[in-house]
């Protein structure tokens, strides 16, 4: 499902004036652009179960159902904070060979490298231009990654505006997001509204397309109070997608319960045992209820083996997959290569469009320039 923000911001004159999504879709026809959903990743630690059932599970149900998608690998993010440039070029190898373990297609979705096109960092520059540091800075992840830090980098400060021109490079009209980014939406919204206002129609003001919170969901295996984080310093907070079988059984073995043996489903009162209960059912397609039926005569401990071994079971075929793939890096690399040039060929379609529309490019000029290169051939 996707949740339209009630209202969205344009500016006019130094006055703020809120008007309504569906007021604004009546002035620009659907027509004018056809759905396309955008999403990216940051190559940074393995992918964990959360990630799993919260984004990239999703990812592989909008190309099955041969929506017109678009997936990045998104490395300019991952530089804006201090980082290991080598550790940085694996994790983006590793990276493209996870999501296609999990079963991004790239026959049937685009998948590429954010940094490959250089229209991502271009567009960036002409969205800044539209906000200011107040909106900046009232968004949330900015307050709490820079609470920790002595020396902020601008680009913790501006991220946000090149996640806006990724989305909107692509005239992208859903994104799937999970709950912590949807102020990041209503900013790339606002920038949409704004460049169309002053420049005309452009860009499809984009949708969030909110997985049911399936990420939230799972909780950390030691702090079932946290969701599961891959910046978890504990590594048995989380089960890793890549974790071996033995690996996966130590850590559910570890999980935080409590002394009563019964199976119940009681998120408030008994946090870990329903944090498993949740990834039994998200694996298996069954409720809570269900589960707890069904292992009615099993106490929490025997209960942890029947996890383990779903878990397993789901989680094997994608790791024994990404165990070849990564042993073919030049495959890999082709793979990206040949995503860049399709994300290319839309992408400078629309930075096209922006140049003439904010005045970079002077078509008498350039007509001029292409009639003295005849000349001076001839």
């Amino acid at each position: 499902m996707f949740t339209r923000l009630k209202s969205v911001i344009t500016l006019r004159r130094n006055t703020f004036k809120c008007i309504t999504m569906k007021e604004y879709s009546q002035k620009v026809s659907k027509s004018d652009y056809p759905k396309r959903i955008f999403s990216g990743i940051q190559p940074t630690g393995n992918l964990h179960l959360g990630n799993y059932l919260g984004a990239i599970q999703k990812w592989v149900q909008l190309q099955e159902s041969r929506e017109n998608v678009i997936w990045s690998i998104v490395d300019m993010h991952s530089t804006t904070l201090p980082h290991d440039p080598k550790e940085l070029n694996d994790n983006i190898l590793k990276m493209t060979a996870t999501l296609l373990a999990c079963g991004i297609d790239p026959n049937k979705s685009i998948l590429f490298q954010q940094s490959t096109v250089d229209t991502h960092a271009q567009l960036s520059w002409i969205l800044g231009c539209l906000t200011t540091l107040a909106r900046l800075a009232r968004l949330p992840q900015f307050k709490e990654k820079s609470r920790t830090l002595k020396d902020i980098p601008l680009s913790l400060y501006i991220y946000p505006v090149l996640q806006s021109a990724d989305i909107l490079l692509y005239k992208a009209t859903h994104v799937p997001v999970g709950q912590d980014q949807i102020q990041h939406i209503q900013l790339a919204q606002e920038l949409a509204i704004k460049f169309n206002k002053r420049f005309g129609n452009t860009f499809p003001v984009p949708h969030s397309l909110v997985n049911e919170n399936a990420s939230q969901r799972i909780k950390s295996l030691r702090n079932p109070s946290k969701k599961m984080s891959k910046s978890d310093q504990n590594p048995n907070s989380r089960l890793d997608i890549l974790d071996k079988p033995e690996v996966l059984a130590t850590k559910i073995k570890k999980a935080v319960t409590d002394c009563t043996s019964k199976v119940t489903y009681e998120p408030e009162t008994r946090p870990g045992v329903a944090n498993l209960i949740t990834i039994h059912s998200m694996l298996s397609g069954k409720s809570p209820n269900q589960i707890c039926s069904e292992v009615e005569e099993l106490d929490t401990g025997k209960y942890k083996l029947v996890v383990t071994d779903l878990v397993i079971e789901k989680l094997t075929p994608i790791r024994e997959k990404f165990s070849r793939l990564i042993k073919e890096p030049v495959y890999l690399q082709e793979i990206l290569k040949s995503g860049t040039e399709r994300a290319t060929d839309i992408a400078s379609h629309c930075w096209c469009e922006v140049q003439n529309k904010i005045g970079f490019k002077n078509d008498i000029l350039h007509e001029n320039k292409s009639a003295q290169h005849i000349i001076h051939n001839i």
